[in-house]
C-alpha cells in the first residue's frame, strides 16, 4: 500500500459518510441549513483526493498495478454512490438515470479487467476523463442547490427538476464516453472475444 493508494481509499470511505449526512442529518444533530455545507466539504475532499492520488503516485514513483485498479474503482464507487444517494431525500433522482452511470462503469470496468488478465491493456480515453469532470460538476451543482433550498429560496419540485435535467445531460455524455471507449479499443475487444479458453 503506497501513500497514493491510501489517498484513493479516502473516496471509498467518504461515500457512505455522504449518504449518512444527507439522509440522517437530524439524527446527527445537524440543521437543514448546515447540511449542504458539510456535503460540499465532503465532495471537495472527494474530488481533491482524485486529483492528488495520481499526482502523488507519479511524483514519488509509486505507480502500482494495485493503484491502476483502485483508482477507477474508487471513482466509480464514489460518484455512483453520490448519485444513488440523490435518488432519496429531497432531490429524488429517477433511479433509471443513475443506472446509466452504473451500467457504463460496469461494462468498461469488466472489459478493462478481463483484457488486463489476458495480457493487453485497454487505452484510457479523454472522453472518460471528461465524463468524470461532467459527473463531478453535476454532483457539485446539485449539492450547491441544496443551499438555496434549505433557505427556502427554491422549492423542492424546482430542485428536483433542475437535478434531473443536469443528470440527464451527464447521462448522455456518459453513454457517448462508453461508445467512444469501446470503439477506440475495438481491436483489443475483438481479440478478447476470439481468444480460446
Amino acid at each position: 500500500m503506497s501513500m497514493a493508494n491510501y489517498i484513493t481509499f479516502i473516496r471509498v470511505f467518504l461515500s457512505p459518510v455522504f449518504l449518512v449526512v444527507y439522509l440522517e442529518y437530524p439524527a446527527l444533530g445537524l440543521s437543514l441549513k448546515f447540511v449542504p455545507y458539510v456535503l460540499l466539504f465532503l465532495l471537495l475532499v472527494n474530488e481533491l483526493s482524485d486529483l492528488f492520488d495520481g499526482y502523488v503516485a507519479r511524483r514519488t514513483g509509486q505507480v502500482t498495478d494495485l493503484g491502476k485498479i483502485l483508482d477507477p474503482m474508487a471513482d466509480s464507487i464514489s460518484r455512483i454512490s453520490i448519485f444513488l444517494t440523490f435518488t432519496q431525500g429531497v432531490v429524488q433522482l429517477p433511479l433509471l438515470l443513475v443506472f446509466i452511470f452504473l451500467y457504463r462503469d460496469s461494462v468498461v470496468g469488466t472489459l478493462r479487467t478481463v483484457c488486463g488478465l489476458r495480457g493487453f491493456a485497454l487505452a484510457a480515453r479523454t472522453s472518460g476523463k471528461v465524463k468524470a469532470i461532467v459527473q463531478g460538476t453535476v454532483a457539485f451543482i446539485i449539492t450547491f442547490l441544496l443551499l438555496p433550498y434549505s433557505w427556502g429560496m427554491i422549492s423542492q419540485p424546482t430542485l428536483r427538476y433542475v437535478a434531473i435535467w443536469l443528470v440527464a445531460i451527464a447521462g448522455i455524455y456518459t453513454v457517448f464516453s462508453a461508445a467512444d471507449y469501446i470503439y477506440a479499443n475495438r481491436s483489443h475487444i475483438k481479440k478478447l472475444l476470439t481468444i480460446k479458453e
